[in-house]
């Protein structure tokens, strides 16, 4: 079964326990893949589905940082209980170790050795952790090992 039919099949079950939250949650993931769909007129795959997934849950972390700032603790925890929603879409997160694990095969299938070969590594790595760890971080470390 498809990420995509998954998440339909659990917005009914939602729509059955009257889950009025998780299903506003689950049509909103919906609506974003739809309109990435409707843009790009392609249909979305899974990782594509995952990568809408992981845009989503990004938002709304900012936005609960936003709301802790400005002392509004109502809209942060409605936003993180959609990100606990979210969450049950996206793939296991990778360990410390498998990344690091990535970072050195990579490397060696490169043959990088300086920071310009960043970008050759990085495109070996993304499809492989994107939805699984942070890219950013990942960058960053990657970053490190060809500095130093």
């Amino acid at each position: 079964m498809s990420l995509r039919q998954r998440i339909h099949d659990e917005m009914k079950e939602a729509m059955r326990a009257r889950d009025q939250n998780r299903l506003n949650c689950i049509r909103m993931l919906l609506a974003a893949i739809k309109q990435r769909e409707v843009d790009e007129r392609i249909t979305l795959d899974d990782p594509a589905v995952i990568a809408v997934t992981d845009k989503l849950i990004r938002q709304r972390r900012d936005s609960v940082a936003a709301f802790r700032q400005a002392r509004r603790e109502d809209l942060a925890a409605r936003e993180e209980a959609e990100i606990a929603v979210l969450q049950a879409y996206m793939p296991s997160a990778a360990s410390a170790e498998e990344v690091s694990e990535r970072i050195e095969a990579a490397l060696l299938e490169v043959g990088a050795s300086s920071l310009a070969d960043m970008g050759k590594v990085m495109a070996l790595l993304k499809p492989v952790l994107a939805g699984r760890a942070d890219l950013a971080a990942v960058s960053q470390r990657l970053r490190d090992r060809l500095a130093g």
